[in-house]
């Protein structure tokens, strides 16, 4: 005879209740909005964390400036490495060992300022930290703006896998600044455009219709046209993050372009390609094998893909990122390693038109035929 006993959980909580997210049409001032130094009103300290690139631009320097006296630095602020290569668990660890050191408690709020590097390494962090600090991002990319810092996708690269490490750990506050985006390099702001492009083919078919028709527009950025992109591209991800926290059902979608787009950064090596430029070609290849499994015509695939040549994105089957021989066979094993696979299939988004998504398992023969 045999005794069970079974204990029930509650669902764990994932840091917030709630998400506010701020948008200003304002210059970002970071020390009026933070007063470093200072705490908040119920007592909390702020732990920031931003990267040496970031650290330089012009609307941020004079709030770093605070925490540098010209004897010694601040342990109120850490500044990391920039960029992909960096986003590690290392520097993860970085962040945690930093606060350790400055004495900072499980109440207080780690603040990120930057991309999605800077974003999901310091959410990771926190919900790491003394398992579970607060925490809000002011997002500096564009890409971070329309993406990455909404719905609390927290991580880091690992074993040259991208976001293989993470926690669903969403900021209390987002504070959207679209001014931002004249400091970004025209590399930056263009992969940021990318995932905007992603949004509107899965929910906005007037969005699309702006970046067919409106390019000029979108390219020099207009501050009226890329405002409004942001502010469409954060209501919808809202909805769907609240609909589907977890990545159960309808937020797989925001996937679409991602399979093949984890695997090109992977084999190019994390920092040679942006994000966004390996989501633009990722989006071309799901609409050829879309159009392959005659899920949506040859028209649909032909529009998709000249709008993507409008923005300069690559569109071919093996882009230059990429040397070597056996590109397809090389790509395809490492999706096969994709953390939303559940079987020995690849699962990738897919379209049948616009704003009409699914999710489907194909074969290996599918995929290469798209990657070549």
């Amino acid at each position: 005879m045999q005794n069970q006993l079974r204990i029930q959980y509650a669902p764990v909580h994932p840091g917030t209740d709630a998400t506010d997210i701020i948008f200003s049409n304002e210059e970002p001032d970071l020390c009026a909005l933070f007063k470093p130094g200072q705490t908040h009103a119920n007592g909390k300290r702020f732990f920031f964390v931003t990267d040496a690139t970031v650290a330089t631009l012009p609307p941020v320097i004079p709030f770093v400036e605070q925490f540098d006296d010209g004897i010694c630095k601040s342990d109120n602020l850490l500044i990391i490495s920039p960029g992909e290569p960096y986003k590690t668990i290392e520097s993860a660890l970085e962040i945690i060992k930093s606060a350790v050191d400055a004495g900072f408690t499980r109440n207080d709020t780690f603040v990120a300022i930057g991309g999605g590097v800077i974003c999901d390494l310091t959410g990771f962090a926190a919900s790491l930290f003394k398992r579970g600090a607060s925490c809000i991002f002011v997002p500096t990319t564009l890409l971070c703006m329309v993406d990455a810092a909404i719905g609390g996708k927290t991580g880091c690269d690992f074993n040259n896998y991208k976001n293989m490490i993470g926690s669903f750990f969403p900021a209390t506050s987002i504070y959207l600044f679209p001014k931002f985006i004249n400091s970004l390099s025209d590399a930056h702001y263009r992969s940021g455009l990318a995932e905007a492009l992603k949004t509107a083919l899965l929910y906005d078919a007037d969005m699309y219709a702006l970046f067919k028709n409106e390019s000029a527009k979108v390219l020099s950025r207009d501050y009226s046209t890329i405002s409004s992109i942001i502010c469409t591209c954060a209501k919808l991800k809202a909805h769907v993050v609240e609909t589907d926290f977890t990545e159960r059902d309808e937020r797989m979608y925001l996937n679409y372009g991602h399979t093949f787009a984890h695997a090109l950064e992977s084999l190019a090596g994390f920092g040679n390609i942006t994000h966004g430029d390996a989501v633009a070609w990722g989006i071309g290849r799901a609409v050829t094998l879309s159009n392959n499994l005659r899920l949506c015509n040859i028209a649909y695939r032909d529009d998709i893909l000249s709008t993507l040549d409008a923005y300069g994105w690559e569109t071919a089957p093996v882009p230059m990122a990429v040397t070597g021989g056996a590109a397809g066979k090389r790509l395809l094993a490492i999706m096969h390693s994709d953390k939303k696979n559940i079987s020995s299939s690849v699962r990738v988004v897919l379209q049948k038109g616009l704003t009409e998504t699914l999710v489907q398992e194909v074969s290996d023969d599918d995929i290469l035929s798209a990657l070549r």
